[in-house]
């Protein structure tokens, strides 16, 4: 499934986790690497455009770029064939093209977890690889529960029983059939979506036909995972969705979480946020997000 797997890094703890554990599916797939750096001459000069200083910054940031990838190289350690290269351009838009020109199957990358204001003006180089990007995105933060420590045993597959939802299970059954890892099909009925206002109580026949829903949903799931020769468990719950499914990866020891995401860009975006990108930025373990855009 996996043939060439992109870690794009910044040097950062974050970015050294992720090629963890891009190495570690590289491996479990027998995909080639390529380790690459991205520096954006034209944002970090900014206003200076004198010919010298230019050519500093220009020398500085490739210097760094070359130590960062060593820095991975560290991790991959003596493992052949690995690609590395610094490249020059905006970050997320010269990791996509990239990938499209290297025919790269997954992206492996860091991500800070930010949240308020600051990440609404900003945004992050991995949310955008994320929402643009046409094939699967491994994200990563640096936390006590994503060291790599042992094979993913436990994994996580969340369901709405939506189209996007059901583009993240193959990849979630590629990866446990690898390892031999348990599959977690999870539903949860979200009552904020059902819910008219914070007062008002959805019908018992409603959650019903919901949880009902969701049986079948997680069930189709479970199937899958079986005939495949893995162990699975199914759960539907009520609440909201991101926070239930945080609490039951902490509560199951959950080592990855594949999920689909729609990959919405614009206004709507930021206002709704998604249940994927929410958990991307706060899941203690990594997370696997298949675009299902067309």
């Amino acid at each position: 499934m996996y043939d060439t797997v992109l870690i794009p890094t910044d040097g950062s703890d974050h970015s050294v986790r992720a090629a963890e554990h891009g190495h570690y599916l590289a491996q479990m797939f027998d995909a080639t690497v390529h380790v690459i750096n991205v520096v954006d001459i034209q944002g970090t000069a900014g206003m200076f455009d004198a010919g010298g200083l230019v050519q500093s910054i220009n020398d500085q940031l490739i210097a760094e770029g070359e130590t960062a990838i060593e820095a991975v190289e560290a991790v991959v350690g003596e493992r052949d064939p690995v690609t590395t290269a610094v490249v020059k351009g905006e970050p997320s838009e010269t990791i996509l093209k990239y990938a499209e020109d290297h025919d790269v199957d997954m992206i492996t990358m860091g991500t800070h977890g930010r949240t308020g204001l600051n990440r609404y003006i900003a945004g992050s180089v991995t949310e955008r690889v994320i929402r643009l990007a046409d094939v699967p995105v491994l994200s990563v933060r640096t936390t006590d529960q994503s060291q790599p420590v042992g094979e993913y045993d436990e994994v996580l597959i969340p369901t709405d029983g939506s189209e996007p939802a059901a583009m993240a299970i193959d990849h979630g059954l590629a990866i446990a059939q690898k390892t031999g890892a348990r599959i977690h099909a999870v539903n949860i009925v979200d009552v904020g979506d059902v819910a008219a206002g914070p007062s008002y109580t959805p019908p018992t026949e409603v959650i019903e036909d919901l949880e009902s829903e969701g049986e079948v949903a997680t069930d189709r799931i479970a199937t899958q995972a079986r005939a495949r020769g893995l162990d699975a468990i199914t759960e539907v719950r009520e609440g909201f969705p991101a926070s239930e499914l945080l609490d039951y990866a902490d509560e199951s020891d959950i080592d990855l979480i594949t999920m689909g995401t729609t990959g919405r860009t614009g206004l709507n975006r930021y206002l709704l946020g998604s249940t994927t990108e929410r958990i991307i930025r706060l899941a203690e373990i990594p997370v696997l997000a298949v675009n299902a855009r067309e």
